[in-house]
């Protein structure tokens, strides 16, 4: 079991060392970046725990035709609904920089505006990671059910959902991380 998470493993070990060294030569202030590069870090994990969903086997070709259809479906419909989220998010883009503006400048009103927007887009983005782990997921699940029973396919429907909520927490962790290192300001960085 170890050696299956090897990586993982030397990866916490590293950041353990780095905290501690940080700690030992006060330099505190550089733990927003380790939030970024946990950001990344997770962002491979739920890329390798795609990977291993990937690589179960999807069944015969009716099952594979069936699932091609739903993943473009899926596809067809995050596009749409993508496209009616991008005018919402342009009018509070826009409504941020005038009230906000207005209220505090307009350079904190249109910094604000820039932040909700790329939390918006981080946002679409972990949806469509997890819409292509979920369709493809779908019928692995199936397939680990008809060949290993419900463990098998337990394991590749929660893995097959797992994608989407790592790259919630990692895109998460990348964009705070990424706007409090651009921004903070005073002895709080």
């Amino acid at each position: 079991m170890i050696q299956e998470y090897k990586g993982e493993l030397m990866f916490v070990g590293f950041a353990v060392v780095a905290y501690l060294l940080f700690a030992a030569f006060g330099a505190t202030y550089n733990f927003a970046y380790l939030g970024i590069v946990f950001g990344f870090f997770g962002l491979g994990v739920a890329w390798k725990v795609y990977e291993s969903v990937d690589d179960q086997s999807p069944g015969n070709e009716k099952m594979e035709e069936i699932a091609d259809a739903i993943h473009e479906g899926a596809m067809v419909f995050l596009k749409r609904e993508y496209r009616i989220l991008a005018y919402f998010i342009i009018v509070i883009f826009f409504a941020l920089i005038i009230v906000i503006g207005t209220q505090k400048g307009f350079w904190i009103g249109l910094w604000t505006a820039v932040a909700y927007a790329l939390g918006a887009g981080c946002s679409m983005l972990a949806g469509f990671f997890g819409m292509n782990a979920a369709t493809s997921a779908n019928v692995r699940t199936s397939q680990a059910a008809n060949e290993g029973g419900q463990a098998n396919a337990l394991n590749v429907a929660f893995n097959g959902g797992a994608v989407m909520g790592l790259c919630v927490a990692s895109l998460g962790l990348v964009g705070v991380g990424g706007l409090f290192a651009l921004f903070a300001r005073g002895d709080y960085v």
